[in-house]
């Protein structure tokens, strides 16, 4: 049986320059073609998913991986509004960040994250682990299509 890839657009919120570079190689070293949008800090994370200003034109992501230490709102503020909102609420959001924090954690878990990675220190271990969320969203889930 053959697998369908499926690329994906993903919402990276990142506003460490060296987080988001290793990310974006890990995702530029696989074969699933998947588009990385980056935004900096949880104003624009909300811009972005609420097509407002700069980011009118935004694609909608089909996953978020959000750091929860980020400037103007934290990534728990954002991940509350994400699913406050009826046509955000369904999507998938994993918190990556470097916090292994129990409270950051039931936190993250309590407003309905999909999962909570903590980013591994070493770059064979980072770059593996977004390997792993890359393969999982496109070669193993079904996402809803929002077209």
């Amino acid at each position: 049986m053959t697998v369908r890839v499926r690329p994906i657009v993903i919402l990276l919120v990142e506003d460490d320059p060296g987080d988001e570079l290793m990310t974006l190689e890990a995702f530029a070293d696989n074969t699933h073609a998947s588009t990385v949008h980056v935004v900096r800090d949880g104003e624009q994370a909300l811009n972005f998913l609420f097509r407002r200003g700069e980011y009118s034109r935004a694609p909608r992501p089909d996953l978020v991986l959000l750091d929860l230490n980020l400037p103007k709102y934290d990534g728990r503020q954002v991940l509350a509004r994400i699913r406050a909102d009826e046509d955000l609420a369904d999507l998938p959001v994993i918190i990556l960040t470097t916090s292994s924090a129990e409270d950051d954690i039931i936190s993250s878990y309590r407003l309905f994250a999909n999962a909570y990675v903590t980013k591994p220190v070493d770059l064979d271990h980072f770059t593996d682990a977004i390997n792993q969320i890359d393969t999982f969203f496109t070669r193993t889930v079904r996402l809803p299509s929002h077209t």
